[in-house]
């Protein structure tokens, strides 16, 4: 986001924290997160509308008072609320507009899950299912395909992860299908999982091993990582035979390659220059 876009998305986002903080009803807000994200939808929609709530031509206020004319009746107080508050600040282009609606309603909806105590199992279901489509190229082409409906391809989400994952694991899922904040369908799902771990003040390592990790030796990782980087760091395994051996680690940017596969390449590719 450019300053403008960054200063009222932290001005929106300081806005929803404190519903959040008094709502305490975790339906109510995962209602007003499903608000938000249908908003959202409706900007993704229709670009017009999406240019003059983000013209700064126009008075704060009368671009309120236009969002307020459309979403009478359609949405919840809050989060007409929510949305007029938005639209009155400043933003840089009518696309980041967009992306801190949908960030707004992710956020809301982690909060729910929170607040009953899922944030935890969310991050993971997001991960194995991400895991899960990666596996499967069918379906990770079937998921992707933006000439498909969204509709379509939700009904297939949803039939995927019902009974075997949270309400809002499933939401979540269907957001990233829309491509969140403008990412393909697999990136959507990792920033997502990042930013779950970021609610619960966590950061997110990603393992690639040639075998699983058991469950002590993952916890030795996730503590030399917290030690390192000052913050509780979350372990998500991804096993890859064709690593051989050792293990591949990514935080952020940071990126420890010890595998086997890497050590061989090198050997060979050193080999190959004499």
């Amino acid at each position: 986001m450019q300053a403008a876009s960054r200063e009222a998305y932290a001005a929106a986002a300081e806005r929803l924290e404190a519903y959040l903080g008094q709502a305490g009803d975790p339906a109510a807000i995962a209602a007003v997160a499903a608000d938000l994200a249908s908003v959202a939808d409706l900007l993704r929609r229709e670009p017009r509308l999406r240019r003059v709530l983000s013209d700064p031509a126009r008075a704060g206020a009368d671009r309120s008072e236009l969002i307020n004319g459309v979403l009478t009746g359609k949405v919840s107080p809050a989060a007409a609320e929510i949305v007029a508050g938005v639209v009155a600040d400043r933003w840089s282009a009518p696309s980041e507009l967009l992306n801190a609606l949908e960030r707004l309603s992710v956020s809301a909806l982690l909060a729910s899950a929170d607040v009953v105590g899922d944030l935890g199992e969310v991050e993971d279901e997001l991960f194995r299912f991400g895991q899960v489509v990666d596996a499967n190229p069918a379906l990770s082409t079937a998921l992707a395909d933006r000439n498909a409906p969204i509709a379509q391809r939700a009904e297939l989400v949803r039939s995927l992860l019902a009974g075997k994952a949270k309400p809002a694991t499933v939401s979540l899922a269907e957001m990233a299908l829309a491509g969140f904040g403008g990412r393909s369908f697999a990136g959507a799902l990792t920033k997502l999982v990042e930013l779950a771990a970021e609610r619960r003040e966590k950061r997110v390592a990603y393992v690639t091993v040639a075998a699983p990790l058991d469950e002590a030796e993952e916890q030795r990782l996730g503590a030399k990582l917290s030690q390192l980087y000052g913050r509780d760091v979350t372990v998500k395994q991804t096993v890859d035979p064709s690593v051989l051996g050792g293990m591949s680690v990514q935080v952020g940017a940071d990126l420890y390659d010890g595998t086997v596969l890497r050590r061989l390449t090198e050997t060979r590719n050193a080999l190959a220059k004499r």
